[in-house]
């Protein structure tokens, strides 16, 4: 169980590599050198890593064993909104282009909180507050 659960933790806590392994990976192993597919490859492989890595800090910061749910209850409603919006609009949903949409939404709210929540976390701890 430690070979499978130390590099997805390692992964975790470094969500950049993932990224840049995928990435790279698809990039060059892909006849057509399709950057916008090897991109969003990376984007979706590297959400699961950042959902973990920021559900992590938000409980290391606040104390709390919340954060996971927390990430997910957002998901959740921003599918919800989405699918309404998808609803009114066209009359139906299509859930892979909702799935899709609240996933590079996830990606992006993720991301943004694993920098805002390593600054918040790292300056007090090399300060040792």
């Amino acid at each position: 169980m430690n070979i499978l659960l130390a590099p997805f933790i390692f992964f975790s806590v470094m969500p950049v590599i993932p990224f840049l392994l995928v990435f790279f990976i698809h990039y060059l192993s892909s006849g057509k050198r399709n950057k916008k597919k090897s991109l969003l490859l990376a984007v979706d492989v590297t959400t699961v890593f950042l959902i973990f890595s920021v559900s992590a800090l938000f409980n290391q910061i606040f104390a709390s064993g919340f954060g996971f749910y927390l990430i997910v209850l957002v998901l959740l409603i921003v599918g919800g909104l989405i699918g309404g919006a998808q609803n009114r609009m066209k009359g139906q949903v299509d859930m892979r282009r909702l799935l899709r949409a609240v996933w590079r939404l996830a990606f992006l709210g993720t991301g943004l909180s694993y920098v805002v929540f390593m600054i918040v976390g790292f300056f007090p701890y090399i300060l040792g507050v």
